[in-house]
């Protein structure tokens, strides 16, 4: 029996489906074994300064430019200090005619590329803010659909690191999201610090380590020890919070076990040299996110700082604590109900970090009983006080020590 036309044309087609069924395949599979985060960055958590708690949308060109100067004059760039970050609020309110990002002219005369420039040539990199919804959370344009448009864009301008937000998501999937974008990132080619800010709704801690290098844990931090608004939180409420998210094994106590050199829990902005805290909290604030390898992201008027917050910010020691290249965070190890707390944190070599915080609204008589502390550390070490910046004897002997309201006794234990 001869074949018909179609009896001989239907297996040619067969054969031409299969061979691009499969070429597709192919294609989808070295996509995604390719895809990935950009890796060798964030090491250590990113250390720079960020717009938004003090200008929100008040910011401009040479708000930036003066801020780094600043930062440079107070020895913030050489004590790690890094990236210089806009926030929401820097575009136009509609996209080009090109569906192009475009950068608010009157903010931003030179453009973002320049501004990027010039902040390289004085030793910073240069980080700006997108979201992953329709809008960001001010109203200006998302990047939800245009991921990989406003990730050549970014890199086009020489970004270094992208805080990418949640407004105006509706019901797309956290996890997808943020995978679309890193991929994104990764095709442009230019290697970005990629800020995960979804405020800790979708648990990112159990899921982000293959796609961001930081992800917040909470909702926005708020210049106040111990307030909570409906998105916003004070110090105390988010160090709260960490240590009282999703723990996995009994005796470990925080968000700590999921985070390490590559991708680390983001606890917010600094509030250090806002008027809402005291000198004393301020010092907390800074010891607890150093301890607990948060990104310091100072969130200050550094064209007005003070030397004590400049003193705060720039404590060679507390932010080797942050910056220790073992990147193992510290945790809450004891709690003295309405008194004190105790936090402890490994560190490379050997040594132990070792954090006490008055909670209390008064003065407080604290006495470290090292033999108690045995779960942690044992052996003999000697002990170094981080903010007074002296020798206190070795651990033979308990310490005593008085620590005013808000404030703490951060110290480092080595090995003798």
């Amino acid at each position: 029996m001869k074949d018909t036309p179609n009896q001989k044309t239907k297996p040619k087609f067969a054969s031409l489906r299969s061979l691009l069924i499969g070429f597709a395949a192919t294609i989808a599979l070295a996509t995604t074994a390719t895809a990935q985060k950009f890796e060798g960055l964030a090491l250590t958590p990113p250390m720079g300064w960020n717009s938004w708690n003090t200008f929100e949308s008040n910011i401009n060109e040479q708000l930036v430019l003066d801020t780094a100067e600043a930062m440079k004059a107070n020895g913030l760039l050489d004590a790690g200090y890094e990236y210089i970050v806009i926030d929401d609020c820097w575009s136009m309110r509609e996209r080009d005619a090109d569906g192009n990002l475009v950068a608010d002219p009157e903010k931003f005369p030179s453009g973002i590329k320049a501004l990027a420039d010039k902040l390289h040539a004085m030793g910073f990199k240069f980080g700006i803010y997108g979201d992953a919804g329709k809008t960001t959370c001010a109203g200006y344009p998302g990047s939800q659909g245009h991921e990989y448009q406003d990730a050549r864009t970014f890199a086009s301008w020489g970004v270094d690191y992208l805080k990418y937000d949640w407004c105006a998501t509706g019901t797309r999937d956290a996890q997808e999201a943020y995978t679309t974008m890193r991929d994104a990132l990764y095709a442009a080619g230019r290697p970005v610090v990629f800020s995960i800010c979804e405020w800790g709704q979708n648990k990112p801690w159990l899921w982000a380590q293959d796609v961001g290098h930081l992800w917040r844990m909470s909702g926005d931090i708020y210049d106040c020890w111990d307030c909570e608004q409906e998105w916003s939180r004070g110090v105390k409420v988010i160090l709260d919070r960490f240590h009282n998210l999703d723990p996995a094994r009994a005796g470990y106590d925080g968000l700590g076990q999921f985070a390490g050199p590559g991708g680390w829990n983001d606890l917010d902005m600094l509030e250090v040299g806002n008027p809402g805290l005291t000198l004393a909290e301020a010092r907390s604030h800074f010891t607890l996110w150093s301890i607990l390898c948060s990104p310091l992201m100072a969130g200050n008027d550094m064209r007005s700082v003070t030397s004590e917050i400049v003193e705060i910010l720039t404590n060679k020691d507390i932010i080797a604590l942050n910056q220790d290249p073992d990147g193992v965070s510290g945790w809450r190890y004891r709690i003295e109900p309405g008194k004190y707390e105790t936090f402890v944190k490994p560190l490379v070599g050997g040594d132990w970090a070792v954090v006490v915080l008055n909670t209390s609204d008064e003065t407080q008589e604290v006495e470290v009983e090292w033999h108690r502390m045995d779960r942690a550390f044992s052996g003999r070490y000697e002990i170094r006080d981080l903010w007074a910046g002296k020798d206190l004897g070795d651990t033979d002997t308990n310490l005593k020590a008085k620590i005013g309201s808000h404030d703490v006794v951060a110290l480092r234990l080595s090995k003798k």
